[in-house]
Order: C-alpha cells, then structure tokens, then sequence
C-alpha cells in the first residue's frame, strides 16, 4: 500500500514514534518525508492548521505521488460530555460548519452541490476495517472549520445545530479533497479539549493525545 498521511500540529509525535524518514522529497515548496511501515510506503506531509492547507497538501500527496489511500490523525475538541479528553474517535462524517450560502440559495449551512446533506462521509470499507481494528475507538460526526473553538457555549451551539460530537480545523477540506479525487480516506482523532475545555486545557494535553493517536494510527496501519 502506498499512503498519504497528512499531520497539521501533531507532527512531533510521528517523528517520535518513526524517527527519521527514509527519504525526504521536495515538491512545489513542500517537504514530504516518506517513511516504510511493514509493506507500506508512507508519505507525510506537515500540513500545519486549517482547511485551506490541508486542502492543497491532500492534493499535493494524491497528484504527485499517486498514493492509495490518506490517512489523518489529529487532536480535537470534544462537543459533548461523551467527548472526553483522551476519548479515541473515528470520523464518520464531516459538516464543514464555515460554508454558508443560504443567503442567495436558502441550502442549509454546509452543504456542497455534491453532498446536499451538508455531511461529506468518509470511505465506508475503511470505517467499518477501522472500527473492527480499534472497537474502542468511537464512530463520530466531525465539525471542522477554520477557527480553534475554545468557548463552551459555542461548542454545545455547534453540537445542537450539526449533532457533531467534535471539532477541528482540518477535516473538511482532507475529506472534500479524497471524495473529488476518488481516493478513499481514513481520520482518527483523540479529544485534546473536553467542551469546557478550551486553549488551556489544549496546551496541556496536545502532546499526549497526539502520541496516544499515533499509537492508534500505527496499530492501524499495521493491519493493513
């Protein structure tokens, strides 16, 4: 299997648990370091935060190095009390919550031509592998947008309007990118933040839970 993994702040955790890679290619401006997991070539790129870079790093991976697959793995904020810190999550679906064009057209907020629903789901075949793999890990609706949502009330909003069960800054444009592409993708996610915890209580636990879901993602991989 060839793979694409994109990381957005959690990359120190990747190097901790693979070390150096075996190579480092350029492209376009970006490093992307290619490690071997078993039989499979991984491609990692640093994406850094928000949609509109993981975006264009998920299409950097799929068009230049023809990978099979992209995998994410990531901290997020937890939206309901369920959703605790170090809480192991598979994303279901995604509501890019930011998208709005109910004003000119009165779709309702976050949907695509391509998914009226306004929810983009992830690849079937491997939710269903994942959740075998990890049944510890919880299927869930993920809120992603282009901003850290640190307030409570905001977050309790955003689990009312989009039933979402976490949040984060990624997801949409990852997800969007692989179902135009016609690539199949994966995201695992561990809660950082609990939904009265906000960028303090990220600062605290952004290392653990970033190398907790990397365990979760290389026993993952290993399965493959």
């Amino acid at each position: 299997m060839k793979a694409g993994l994109i990381v957005a702040v959690e990359i120190d955790a990747l190097k901790t648990k693979y070390g150096e890679p075996v190579q480092i290619h350029h492209r376009h401006g970006r490093e992307i370091m290619e490690y071997k997991t078993g039989d499979h070539e991984l491609f990692v790129i640093d994406s850094g935060a928000g949609e509109l870079k993981a975006a264009a790093n998920t299409q950097l991976l799929i068009s230049e190095f023809d990978v099979d697959v992209i995998f994410n793995f990531g901290v997020v904020g937890g939206l309901t009390g369920d959703m605790a810190v170090q809480r192991l999550c598979i994303v279901d679906q995604v509501i890019h919550y930011e998208y709005d064009t109910s004003p000119i057209d009165h779709t309702p907020i976050g949907s695509y031509p391509e998914f009226p629903s306004g929810y983009i789901p992830a690849d079937r075949n491997l939710l269903e592998k994942a959740t075998q793999i990890l049944p510890d890990a919880k299927p869930v609706i993920c809120a992603s947008g282009e901003k850290f949502i640190a307030d409570p009330a905001k977050k309790a909003e955003l689990h009312d309007k989009f039933n979402a069960d976490i949040c984060e800054m990624e997801s949409a444009g990852i997800l969007m990118t692989c179902s135009l592409s016609g690539i199949p993708c994966l995201m695992l996610k561990m809660v950082s933040d609990s939904v009265e915890g906000g960028a303090e209580e990220f600062g605290k636990e952004v290392a653990n839970t970033s190398a907790r879901c990397m365990d979760a993602l290389d026993t993952l991989l290993a399965s493959f």
